[in-house]
């Protein structure tokens, strides 16, 4: 096995002690030992049973778009060396799964291998992503919603399953061993509800294997070694957990969850950094829900992609995109970190590595690695506000292009009256949580109900209403400001 082992000496450790003293480095303020990192911390990932690391590996960044003189192995190595213990990629991810394959076996990771380290592969969290939302068949698109995968194997989701477990643990040509698996697939990078539309298709629809299906349905089978689909007849277990992911929209993703009554998703996978206020946000609205209904929640674009750095505010194709540097001196990369681990609900950070270095202050991983060396309630809401502030002067606070923009804090939705009952479903936060609802007979308030994460499609509802007469419900979040619904009077049937 090739090993990468860092170790602090007594030079960089009084180098990186003294550079966290002129608030330079990153390293945290707890005393270490001079031979050797401290292990990392972790948390429990939500119903996963799975205890993860704080900093996890981002199968982007050089693992993807590799530039000259960088070697992506090497950087999973070093991962695993730090004690790293989730490892992310993607079918969408070039030669990113197949980089991951190379260290699995350096690693003896490949199951049909003499040296195969069972205990080893039990201890690291491995997911993948596919784009693709058909289960069954891979249309370009269909029903206003596009497919995308790498290559043209010309399936639904369960190609791109099985190309990541040949790409990470067989022989990257359509072929993996026995006892493969991955930890989890996420449905990645939701944007419309027309895709949650087509992924619950065949699970809140009756399943027609000869028909069209949705992607749950078939990765369902995968993770169960059931055969409902007709694509599992040798009932294969190849997934042990199924998720999702989402840069944009936080009410597309809070849709996928309160859909899910077949406890179907255990993780979901959330764009979030201090920019995440200036938009339409994932912490006031989608993290709570997620949290609440106990998924592992991963952070993602903690730099917004590097926009917070040397990248242009725009989606990353290139090696030129990939940000080599160990934060700045006007905004250095650790409190982005530590914003990013200290929100309710979040379990793990990913990041993209450029670079590895053989010096612990110019070196990505390592610096993140100590960043990630928090605890979720280190940071005051002071603090917060102070690391807002700094990475709203980044391009204007334009960095989070891949997020929706903040409409401010929204009236209840769906607001009426039914079964004798006024019933509503959640609004949607602005820069601020949602506090409660007021509840509104004409012009005179009447009562309150208390604003708590939805996280099912049973709405909130308020029982002391008079037949015949019109009634309102307001929004109001944290500093009192209120948003409220139209009128509603005539009972739904």
């Amino acid at each position: 096995m090739t090993s990468t082992k860092f170790t602090l000496d007594r030079r960089n450790f009084l180098r990186m002690s003294a550079a966290a003293a002129a608030g330079m480095a990153i390293v945290p303020s707890c005393t270490f030992g001079i031979d050797n990192i401290p292990a990392p911390m972790k948390r429990k990932f939500g119903k996963t049973g799975f205890d993860v690391t704080t900093l996890g590996l981002g199968g982007q960044a050089s693992l993807q778009w590799t530039g000259e003189g960088i070697d992506p192995v090497k950087i999973i190595l070093k991962a695993f060396d730090l004690g790293i213990n989730y490892f992310d990629t993607s079918n969408l991810y070039q030669e990113s799964q197949l980089h991951y394959g190379e260290a699995f076996r350096q690693l003896n990771l490949v199951p049909d291998k003499p040296l195969y380290n069972k205990k080893l592969r039990k201890s690291i969290f491995v997911t993948t992503k596919s784009h693709i939302r058909w289960g069954n068949k891979g249309f370009s698109e269909r029903d206003g919603v596009r497919n995308r995968t790498q290559g043209d194997h010309g399936e639904g989701v369960i190609g791109d399953l099985k190309r990541s477990l040949s790409q990470l643990f067989g022989d990257g040509k359509g072929k993996y061993p026995d006892d493969a698996y991955v930890d989890m697939v996420l449905c990645h990078s939701l944007n419309t509800m027309e895709e949650v539309d087509v992924l619950y298709k065949g699970m809140e629809t009756p399943l027609n294997p000869a028909g069209d299906f949705g992607a749950l349905v078939a990765l369902k089978d995968f993770r169960d070694g059931t055969n409902f689909t007709g694509l599992n007849p040798d009932e294969e277990k190849l997934v042990r957990h199924i998720g999702f992911s989402g840069h944009r929209s936080a009410p597309v993703m809070m849709e996928m969850i309160q859909r899910d009554r077949f406890d179907i998703l255990d993780g979901m996978l959330v764009a979030i950094n201090p920019n995440d206020r200036l938009n339409l946000n994932m912490q006031y609205n989608v993290i709570p829900v997620a949290d609440e209904k106990g998924l592992g929640i991963i952070a993602m674009k903690v730099f917004a992609d590097g926009a917070m750095y040397t990248k242009k505010a725009e989606w990353s194709n290139t090696p030129e995109h990939v940000v080599m540097q160990v934060g700045s001196a006007e905004l250095p990369s650790k409190p982005l970190v530590e914003y990013a681990l200290t929100i309710p609900g979040i379990h793990t950070a990913i990041i993209g590595i450029g670079h590895i270095d053989e010096d612990p202050l110019k070196c990505q991983l390592v610096q993140n690695y100590y960043a990630a060396q928090v605890k979720p309630d280190a940071l005051s809401e002071e603090d917060r506000r102070q690391i807002e502030a700094k990475t709203k002067q980044v391009k204007g606070g334009k960095t989070n292009y891949f997020q929706l923009e903040n409409e401010g804090l929204s009236a209840p939705q769906n607001v009426r009256i039914e079964l004798g009952r006024l019933r509503w479903d959640t609004a949607i936060a602005g820069d601020e949580p949602i506090e409660k609802y007021v509840i509104y007979q004409g012009d005179e308030e009447i009562g309150e109900v208390v604003h708590r994460p939805q996280i099912t499609k049973t709405p909130f509802a308020f029982d002391d209403i008079t037949q015949g007469v019109a009634y309102a419900v307001a929004a109001v979040d944290r500093i009192g400001r209120k948003n409220v619904s139209d009128p509603v009077m005539e009972q739904v049937n």
